[in-house]
């Protein structure tokens, strides 16, 4: 059996992890669970699966876990220190980083050290770092397993073929729910159009980072990091059905590609399993039910998230992370309708170019400019009308 932690395991990502494990209790077994502010949840979760670890970050809620869980043989920790802590926990042998944002750096590079199998599905860690987490993640002879739909299906395209050279990779992206809409129809639009994907369920975050490209931006760079590109090798597709998750081109011109239908839980049971797959009961593929295939150029200039973020990447050093930190500055302000659509890209642009940039950062140098580009971020959005 392979031992499990899943540091956020009350998301999107983190639940349907568990219904992967649910269905193979004699493949998996749960060692850590944790999650943000979720007590509810995570109780239950507990209960089910009786980890020997449970994390509720949220210090405020510790009493209710503690005493939910208590004459069970659990231990129950709380907040942030403990999470990192938990990473490293010496009974995981692979670590789903399923929490969203920043917050899963320390954990992830806690893990690397410790010598974990990293399932990652915090594209935050390597937007952030990806430098040092990959660089740290070779030292330590430890896997990075692509959670993310369009990496997951990159790593499969890319099995087999370590000794060939990659000309180029296409991520594939949704378009979202404004697919074809013009800034005028963006500048007015609110956060429960902005929620409805039309092909993927999600958490709010990433939902809202779908409809803003800005999600497809963070892949951008996590594949630079994930597969060691250049930025010239990397290039985005909308592909509205979402049935080609992504691309591979080699230098002899031939192409090759992971298809399904859109559920997580397929990248998400290959990353936990790999190097083998698992059967199940998943739905499987029709050709009949999508006789038509297409696709078309990424708006960047309706979209600026998605432009922002080659910039970032283009640039390098510290500036991906200014990107990250602003962009979960902005999304947040959006679902709480404090700032418009299109002001979400203002805000980023601005702290990208005010945020000091430097060149050859450390691990203390990411975090100073993620603390200082969402002081400014949260200043912008305080000024801001609309």
């Amino acid at each position: 059996m392979k031992n499990i932690a899943i540091l956020g395991s009350t998301g999107s990502i983190g639940t349907q992890a568990l219904e992967v494990i649910r269905e193979n209790p004699t493949v998996f077994k749960v060692t850590v669970l944790s999650a943000l502010k979720n007590s509810t949840l995570l109780i239950q979760q507990a209960l089910e699966f009786k980890p020997e670890v449970v994390v509720i970050c949220d210090e405020g809620k510790y009493a209710e876990v503690k005493t939910a869980l208590s004459g069970l043989n659990i231990q129950v920790l709380a907040g942030e220190d403990a999470l990192t802590e938990s990473a490293v926990h010496p009974s995981s042998e692979v670590v789903l980083t399923a929490l969203m944002g920043s917050v899963g750096l320390k954990p992830t590079i806690a893990a690397i050290r410790a010598g974990k199998n990293i399932a990652l599905a915090n594209k935050e860690t390597l937007v952030v770092a990806g430098e040092l987490v990959t660089k740290l993640a070779e030292e330590h002879q430890v896997k990075i397993l692509p959670v993310d739909s369009e990496h997951s299906a990159i790593f499969q395209c890319l099995v087999g073929e370590e000794q060939n050279e990659i000309e180029k990779i296409y991520l594939t992206a949704s378009g979202g729910p404004f697919l074809g809409k013009s800034r005028d129809f963006l500048a007015s639009v609110r956060k429960e159009q902005a929620l409805k994907h039309p092909n993927w369920v999600m958490g709010a975050k990433i939902t809202i980072d779908s409809a803003s490209l800005m999600n497809k931006g963070l892949e951008v760079i996590e594949a630079k990091w994930l597969f060691n590109l250049n930025v010239n090798q990397i290039d985005v597709i909308v592909h509205p059905q979402s049935i080609i998750h992504s691309l591979v081109q080699f230098t002899d011109g031939s192409m090759k590609a992971q298809m399904g239908v859109p559920d997580m839980k397929l990248p998400i049971q290959y990353a936990l399993n790999y190097p083998d797959r698992l059967k199940n009961s998943f739905k499987r593929f029709n050709f009949l039910d999508y006789p038509n295939f297409t696709f078309q150029k990424a708006d960047v200039d309706t979209f600026k998230n998605l432009g922002l973020a080659f910039d970032s990447l283009k640039k390098g050093g510290n500036m991906p992370c200014i990107l990250n930190a602003a962009n979960e500055v902005v999304v947040e302000a959006f679902l709480k309708d404090k700032i418009g659509f299109l002001q979400m890209s203002d805000v980023i642009e601005r702290c990208m170019s005010d945020i000091k940039f430097i060149e050859k950062p450390e691990l203390h140098d990411y975090l100073e400019t993620d603390k200082h580009s969402r002081i400014l971020a949260g200043e912008l959005v305080t000024k801001s009308t609309f």
